[in-house]
C-alpha cells in the first residue's frame, strides 16, 4: 500500500502561542532558516525516491518564492498551510477565508500551480471551528488534512482513515494524520514528537498493521526538524516537547523509515487506495 508523506513548510519561529521573543512582531528580523532546512528535506526525499505533498505557509512563499519553485521542480505537490500560521479556531469564518485566499495568492504567485489541498496549523480544524470545511470548499480546496484523531489538538473519535466530510458547499476529502493507540491514548506516530522518539522498527510495524487493515498512513514533518543546529527558545512544556523532543538523530531514523515503507503525495495515496 502507498502511504502519504507530507511536509509543513514553515520557519522555526512559527510556533502557535509563541512567546513574545519570537512573536509576529519579530518575524521579519529573526534569522530565516527555512530555505536551508527545506533543501535538506528535498535532498533526503530525492535520495529515497519519495515524492510528497508540501503544505507551504503563504508568509514563507511570499518571501522565498524560489523555495516554492524548488519544491515544484523536484516533482512534489504544493498545498496551503495558511498564510500567517494562525490556529483556525482562533479566527472567525471571514478571517479564515481571508487567510486561505492570501495563502493561495502567495503560492500561485510563487509558481505553485493550482492549489487544491490544505493543512491547518496545529491541526486546528476541529469542533471549535465546525464552519472551516465549508470555507475551504468555497476556496476551491478538495483535500484537507487538518483534523487529528488525538486529544488536545483534535478528538480521538475522529476517523483514522481518509474519508469524506459533507458540507453545505460540497464534499471535502479529509486525510487524518497517522496515530497509534497506546495505553488508551492516541500517539502521533506519523509525525511530531511521537515519530521523533519512536524506534523505526516500531513505526514500520505500526504502518504495516494499518496497511493490512486497508488504512494508508499519513506522515508529516517540518523542515526545522532536520536543522542540525536548531535555535532554542524557552517554551511552555507541551510546546517544548512538540518542538524539541527527539530531534537528535531524527534524520537518521526518518531515513530508515523511508527506506522500508512506500510513500507518495497524499493525492497519489488516495488514488492508489481507491483503485
Amino acid at each position: 500500500m502507498l502511504n502519504g508523506f507530507s511536509v509543513d513548510v514553515e520557519e522555526w519561529f512559527h510556533v502557535c502561542g509563541a512567546p513574545a521573543a519570537i512573536g509576529r512582531a519579530h518575524w521579519t528580523t529573526l534569522p530565516s532558516r527555512v530555505e536551508a532546512t527545506t533543501a535538506r528535506v528535498l535532498d533526503l526525499l530525492d535520495r529515497r525516491g519519495v515524492r510528497a505533498t508540501f503544505f507551504v505557509l503563504g508568509w514563507v512563499a511570499e518571501r522565498s518564492p524560489r523555495l516554492v519553485e524548488s519544491i515544484v521542480g523536484a516533482g512534489h505537490v504544493v498545498g496551503s498551510h495558511g498564510y500567517e500560521h494562525d490556529r483556525v479556531y482562533e479566527l472567525d469564518p471571514r478571517m479564515f477565508a481571508a487567510d486561505v485566499e492570501a495563502s493561495l495568492r502567495s503560492l500561485t504567485a510563487a509558481g505553485s500551480g493550482p492549489v487544491s489541498c490544505y493543512r491547518a496549523p496545529e491541526w486546528s480544524i476541529n469542533e471549535r471551528s465546525p464552519w472551516a470545511p465549508a470555507v475551504l470548499v468555497r476556496a476551491g480546496i478538495t483535500l484537507d488534512s487538518s483534523r487529528a484523531p488525538m486529544r488536545i489538538v483534535g478528538d480521538p473519535s475522529y476517523p483514522t482513515a481518509p474519508h469524506l466530510l459533507r458540507t453545505e458547499c460540497g464534499d471535502l476529502t479529509e486525510v487524518p494524520p497517522f496515530v497509534m493507540r497506546r495505553f488508551g491514548q492516541a500517539i502521533p506516530y506519523g509525525g511530531g514528537w511521537g515519530l521523533r522518539v519512536a524506534r523505526p522498527r516500531s513505526v514500520l510495524r505500526a504502518v504495516d498493521a494499518a496497511n493490512q487493515a486497508g488504512i494508508p498512513a499519513t506522515f508529516w514533518i517540518h523542515p526545522w526538524e532536520l536543522d542540525p543546529d536548531p535555535p532554542r527558545v524557552r517554551l511552555p512544556w507541551a510546546a517544548h516537547a512538540a518542538h524539541y523532543l527527539g530531534l537528535a538523530g531524527f534524520d537518521r531514523r526518518l531515513t530508515e523509515i523511508l527506506k522500508h515503507a512506500r510513500f507518495g503525495p497524499l493525492q497519489e495515496m488516495l488514488r492508489c487506495t481507491a483503485a
